[in-house]
Parts: structure tokens; C-alpha cells; sequence
């Protein structure tokens, strides 16, 4: 069955991310992006991991998982090889309504992390549902060289016009019109937008 995709707001969502190898840092690489709530619980932590948890300031605590580190956790990301345990924390997950990502194992994920492209406010993600992540991320690429780097300056501007007009008919149509010149401007009529 194919994962529904949604944007999640992060804001107040503590996250645990459990391993400190060079997928966990992968992990946590992406979730930086939206939300610096992370800790992270792990023995061993690579050069690379340690680097991004020094660098964006989160909590790592150097051991090994225990069953009550979940407790008060929204998302607990699993990034560890060990199967038996990716099953531990996956059902203890379960009975605690706590969102769970076990990396490399569909049958012990409630989401999956997208192959994405930021910029600015514009995020773009892409899925096979866990099919082939190299398809997702190769077209990620592809479709990442469209996107001008101006269309996060672009984005600010609309945020303001949206701000500054009132709510209504005449903000929607202005604001699509705007949107469509842009759009159009980057892609020539030979293709239909």
C-alpha cells in the first residue's frame, strides 16, 4: 500500500533517533532541515553524526537504548541493524500512539523519510513508497535542477503580499496571477501549466 503524503509540522515534536552510525546521521541530516527537537541515543557515534549533533546543538546521550527512552518522544526514528530490536522499538511505539521509522524496514515504519529538495520555504518531496528509494532520489535530482534558486526570494514576497491584502476573492486572484507569470516565466509556453 503506498504512504500518504503529508507535511508534518514539527515545531513542538520531540524526536529520538536511536543509533549514531552514518544512516542515523543521514536521518537526522534530513530532519535539521525542519526542527532542531532531536535527541539522539546511541553507544557509538561516527565522526560525521557527531559532527551534525555538535553543530546543530542536540542532546546525545552515549548508551545503549532502554525501553523507557521513548517515553514523552512524538517520533522515534530506529537506525540501528539489529532487526529484533527495530521490532522492540516499533511495537513499544505502537502501544504509546508514537510515530516510528525504522530505517531499511517497511513492516516497522509508520512514515517513511521522501528523497526531498529545499529551498527557501518551497519543499518538494518525492516516494515510491519504500519501492526504490534510488528512483525517488534520482528524480529528485532531476526535477531539483528546475527549481531557480530565486524562487525562495519569490516565496518571501508572496508571503508578504498574502500578509498585507485582505482575505478574499480579489487576494486569491491576484496572488494566482502572480504565481502563474512566475511559473510561466520559467517555463516557456511549449509546455502547458
Amino acid at each position: 500500500m503506498a504512504y500518504f503524503p503529508a507535511f508534518i509540522k514539527l515545531d513542538d515534536t520531540k524526536i529520538l533517533v536511536v543509533g549514531g552510525g552514518r544512516i542515523a546521521g543521514e536521518k537526522i541530516g534530513r530532519l535539521i532541515d525542519f526542527t532542531k527537537e532531536i535527541v539522539v541515543v546511541a553507544p557509538e557515534v561516527n565522526e560525521e553524526t557527531r559532527r551534525l549533533i555538535d553543530d546543530n546543538g542536540l542532546k546525545l546521550f552515549r548508551r545503549s537504548y532502554r525501553p523507557d527512552d521513548i517515553d514523552g518522544f512524538g517520533i522515534v526514528v530506529v537506525a540501528v541493524d539489529d532487526l529484533a530490536l527495530q521490532k522492540e522499538i516499533y511495537e513499544a511505539c505502537q502501544t504509546r500512539h508514537t510515530l516510528c521509522n525504522s530505517v531499511d524496514s517497511v513492516d516497522y515504519c509508520d512514515f517513511i523519510f521522501p528523497s526531498y529538495t529545499k529551498k527557501g520555504e518551497l519543499t518538494v518531496a518525492f516516494s515510491t513508497s519504500g519501492i526504490s528509494p534510488s528512483v525517488a532520489k534520482y528524480l529528485r535530482r532531476a526535477i531539483e535542477r528546475t527549481i531557480p534558486d530565486s524562487i525562495a526570494g519569490f516565496l518571501e514576497e508572496m508571503k508578504q503580499l498574502r500578509a498585507s491584502l485582505p482575505k478574499g476573492k480579489e487576494r486569491m486572484r491576484m496572488l494566482d496571477e502572480k504565481a502563474k507569470a512566475y511559473i510561466e516565466n520559467l517555463f516557456p509556453k511549449d509546455r502547458n501549466v
